[in-house]
């Protein structure tokens, strides 16, 4: 401790005497105590504070005006703050003896969303609420996320479609191509075709040469008996040449192009070709042209059948009617896709 500051100690003890000679005891020891306190709290620098510390003086703080002056250890705003906490505590336990506010969750239901999300890491909360609205339980989506936050670790969200363009358009079918490497490194091609009413797709073939006569015929193969769209919408790319769009014009279909470099202007088939990567693709070594076809029928069975979409309102492109809850019964897991999804449905007990 620097001179200067003991000559203030000593100067402000003698003062104090001379003013103060019925209580000079406890004045003294005051001070002493208040500048044993000080050389605490140079030397350390975050003193451990229980909760019985932080309740002595939040009451305290209620009952005497002058507890800022004599407080050392911690600032004023973080009693302040203790104080607000309680305030908060107090009234989540009240509201919940009275019987007040949102109904506690359902312990089994509880448990079925963490086994969702263990045994679906893929899935997110509105997967997962879409599932537990087939199965005919009454949750908030918010509900299934909170709980999803204190069971899986924090990640970075992943991306997502933020535009999409309302499409008013009915009768329309979208179209698009992706890669997908083997095994040996060779690349195959994917053409999906997508019908925009309740996202189902009409076609899909796998390549490893794709040609523009080639590309034609996939959408003729999409189009059997009346089935014809008004409207195709595709990219720029170079394999629909000439062939195929004179090919196009023939069956009676309109193509709507869109412009360079933008994939948003054709979001419903990309956002599937994505799909199919997150959920799917990205999970698996594909050996050769027959095994890609194989893993993405099933996936495409599970698509339409068992997984609820958002731009569905939660519902499967096939309608997946809502089981009701029998009065003796438990939710049953069925695999999909060699476990990487599963479909829940109720099973009564035998």
């Amino acid at each position: 401790m620097s001179s200067g500051i003991m000559e203030t100690i000593i100067f402000t003890i003698f003062i104090t005497i001379l003013m103060f000679k019925l209580n000079r005891h406890l004045i003294i020891e005051n001070l002493v105590l208040r500048q044993q306190l000080s050389i605490m709290k140079q030397s350390v620098k975050r003193p451990k504070i229980r909760n019985r510390d932080r309740i002595f003086w939040v009451f305290l703080s209620r009952f005497w005006k002058g507890w800022r002056e004599t407080i050392i250890v911690v600032k004023p705003e973080t009693v302040i703050r203790w104080h607000r906490k309680g305030f908060k505590l107090f009234w989540t336990y009240k509201s919940r003896k009275r019987g007040l506010g949102r109904p506690s969750i359902d312990a089994k239901l509880k448990n079925l969303i963490e086994d969702m999300a263990k045994a679906n890491l893929l899935w997110g909360a509105p997967r997962i609420h879409g599932e537990l609205l087939k199965l005919g339980f009454d949750v908030s989506e918010r509900t299934v996320s909170t709980i999803l936050k204190r069971h899986r670790p924090a990640k970075p969200p992943s991306q997502t479609w933020r535009t999409f363009i309302k499409n008013h358009m009915h009768n329309t079918f979208a179209m698009d191509f992706f890669a997908v490497p083997t095994v040996k490194f060779s690349i195959l091609f994917v053409c999906v075709i997508l019908w925009h009413d309740r996202r189902k797709v009409v076609h899909f073939n796998v390549t490893g040469h794709p040609t523009a006569e080639w590309t034609a015929q996939q959408v003729v193969e999409a189009c059997p008996w009346d089935t014809t769209p008004k409207y195709l919408m595709r990219d720029r790319d170079s394999i629909y040449g000439d062939i195929f769009r004179n090919r196009v014009k023939h069956v009676g279909i309109e193509e709507v192009i869109s412009a360079p470099k933008s994939p948003w202007q054709n979001p419903y088939v990309e956002r599937i070709v994505g799909s199919i990567r997150r959920d799917c693709l990205n999970y698996v070594i594909v050996l050769n042209e027959g095994h890609l076809k194989r893993i993405i029928t099933e996936y495409f069975e599970y698509y339409h059948h068992d997984r609820t979409h958002l731009g569905l309102s939660k519902d499967t492109p096939f309608e997946r009617p809502v089981q009701n809850k029998p009065k003796y019964g438990e939710v049953i897991a069925f695999p999909r896709i060699g476990g990487l999804h599963h479909r829940y449905e109720w099973r009564e007990a035998a």
